[in-house]
C-alpha cells in the first residue's frame, strides 16, 4: 500500500470485534456456500466469522471509498434495517451524503430520472406550503397535499436534491436490500456492503464479513468506514485549495507588464 494511501482511522481490534459481536453469524443451514472460506468454526448451531477476514476486507474497503471521496464522488448509504436505520441517519447527515432508511422503491438508480420528478415534486409542495394561498384551498385538498408530502419525504428525506446518480453505494445487509444491490450491478456502481453467512459475498465488489443483525456490529463497521470517507473528503478539500494556490500563483508570475511602444501604442 502506498503510503500517500494509508489509512489515519484507527482499524478495530480482535477485542472490539468480539465486543462488538461481529463475529457471529447465522444459523447452519442458512449459510450461503460462498461464504465458506470466511467461517472459522461453528458453534451451538451458529456459523462463527474468521475475524481475520473481517479486519482484513473492512481495511480493503476503506481504502477504497476513502479514495472515492478523495475525488469529490457521492456516496449513497443505503439500509431499510431497523438495527442500521439510526446508525445510517447520523452518519449521512454528519457527512451531508444521501441516504435511504425507508424503503428503496425500483428504479431509484435505473430510473433516476423518474425519481428526479419525484424529488422535485416535494420541492414545489414545500414552496407551495408557504404561499398565502394556500389557507383558501378546501380543506380535503390540503389534507391530500399533506399526507402526499409526507408519503415522498419518508422515503426521499435522506436523497435530498441529488442530481446525478452515486458513484458507489454502502449497504447493511445485501438481502434485505437485494433490489438496490440488483440495480447497482446493472450500472457498474461499486457496492460496499457487509456480508453476513447467509449472503452471497460475490455479489458486491467489496464485501465486509460480519454480523449484520447486531446493532453494535453494524456500528462498528460504519463508523470506520465513515471516518475514512471523511478522510478522503478532507484531502479533497486540502487538494483543491492547493490547486487554488497554485493558479494563483501561476497567474500572479507570468503576467508581464505591457509597455508602450515608440508611438505610445499598447500592444498586447
Amino acid at each position: 500500500m502506498k503510503s500517500e494511501d494509508t489509512l489515519k482511522t484507527h482499524l478495530p481490534t480482535q477485542e472490539e470485534f468480539l465486543k462488538a459481536r461481529t463475529h457471529y453469524g447465522h444459523l447452519v443451514k442458512r449459510r450461503h456456500p460462498n461464504m465458506e472460506p470466511y467461517i472459522f468454526m461453528q458453534s451451538d448451531n451458529i456459523h462463527v466469522i474468521d475475524l481475520n477476514a473481517t479486519a482484513e476486507s473492512l481495511e480493503k474497503a476503506g481504502h477504497a471509498i476513502k479514495n472515492i471521496a478523495k475525488r469529490n464522488k457521492k456516496i449513497w448509504l443505503v439500509s431499510t434495517k431497523q438495527q442500521a436505520r439510526s446508525c445510517i441517519e447520523r452518519v449521512g447527515r454528519e457527512l451531508e451524503l444521501p441516504y435511504v432508511t425507508e424503503r428503496w422503491l425500483g428504479g431509484m438508480l435505473t430510473n433516476f430520472r423518474t425519481v428526479r420528478k419525484s424529488l422535485n415534486k416535494l420541492g414545489n409542495i414545500d414552496n407551495q406550503s408557504g404561499k398565502k394561498w394556500n389557507k383558501f384551498l378546501a380543506k380535503k385538498e390540503r389534507l391530500m397535499i399533506s399526507r402526499e408530502k409526507d408519503k415522498l419525504k419518508k422515503i426521499f428525506a435522506g436523497i435530498g436534491n441529488e442530481v446525478l446518480l452515486p458513484s458507489a453505494l454502502l449497504i447493511v445487509d445485501i438481502k434485505t436490500c437485494a433490489i438496490a444491490v440488483s440495480e447497482a450491478r446493472k450500472l457498474n456502481i461499486p457496492i460496499f456492503a457487509i456480508v453476513d453467512t447467509n449472503s452471497d459475498p460475490e455479489l458486491v465488489d467489496y464485501p465486509i464479513f460480519a454480523n449484520d443483525d447486531s446493532h453494535t456490529s453494524i456500528q462498528l463497521i460504519i463508523n470506520y468506514l465513515a471516518s475514512a470517507i471523511k478522510e478522503g473528503m478532507q484531502e479533497a478539500k486540502q487538494n483543491n485549495q492547493t490547486q487554488k494556490k497554485g493558479k494563483g500563483e501561476y497567474k500572479h508570475t507570468h503576467t508581464r507588464k505591457l509597455e508602450p511602444n515608440e508611438e505610445g501604442i499598447v500592444q498586447n
